[in-house]
């Protein structure tokens, strides 16, 4: 995959997709690239499940809904965005025992509001899995968090960036 990745974005303590202290978490790493696509790279384990070997419908929209949601700040590093709706279409089983990723990019933007739309992806092969689109109200993060979850709860992610040079093109 041809992507210059230019910083990786903060992550939580708690977040169930992000959060490096939540046991039940991803603790997905994203990683801003340079053409405003933003690349999610979740740690996948067995309490993701569904049936057997296949991750929870639930949780695969969970990943989607957090990667557009996240792709704003890409351009507006302090928007924060609320889902209005969220859309997601299962195409193939997404596997507990590969790599994935997951991508988000934003296609309207406005004062009020935005819409992205997202994918979840073979990491090996690029064969989309899942994908879904969003719309998201933006609000300050002061109405959605307070300064103590700022500066005690989101932190900069210190882990090394993810390999996605080897993550094949998404393949549609």
């Amino acid at each position: 995959m041809d992507k210059k990745v230019v910083r990786l974005q903060n992550v939580s303590h708690r977040c169930i997709v992000c959060g490096i202290h939540n046991e039940a978490s991803f603790k997905t790493q994203f990683a801003e690239c340079a053409d405003g696509t933003l690349i999610g790279v979740p740690d996948v384990k067995d309490h993701h499940q569904s049936y057997p070997n296949r991750m929870h419908g639930g949780v695969i929209s969970a990943l989607i809904d957090e990667v557009v949601g996240r792709a704003v700040q890409i351009a507006e590093p302090d928007t924060w965005g609320v889902t209005g709706t969220l859309s997601v279409r299962y195409i193939r089983p997404v596997p507990l025992d590969r790599q994935i990723y997951v991508t988000g990019k934003i296609t309207r933007c406005n004062r009020l509001m935005f819409e992205g739309e997202g994918g979840v992806y073979l990491a090996a092969t690029g064969e989309l899995l899942a994908s879904g689109t969003a719309k998201y109200m933006k609000l300050p993060v002061g109405e959605i968090a307070d300064a103590v979850f700022m500066h005690t709860e989101w932190v900069k992610d210190e882990r090394p960036l993810p390999d996605i040079a080897a993550f094949k093109e998404p393949q549609n």
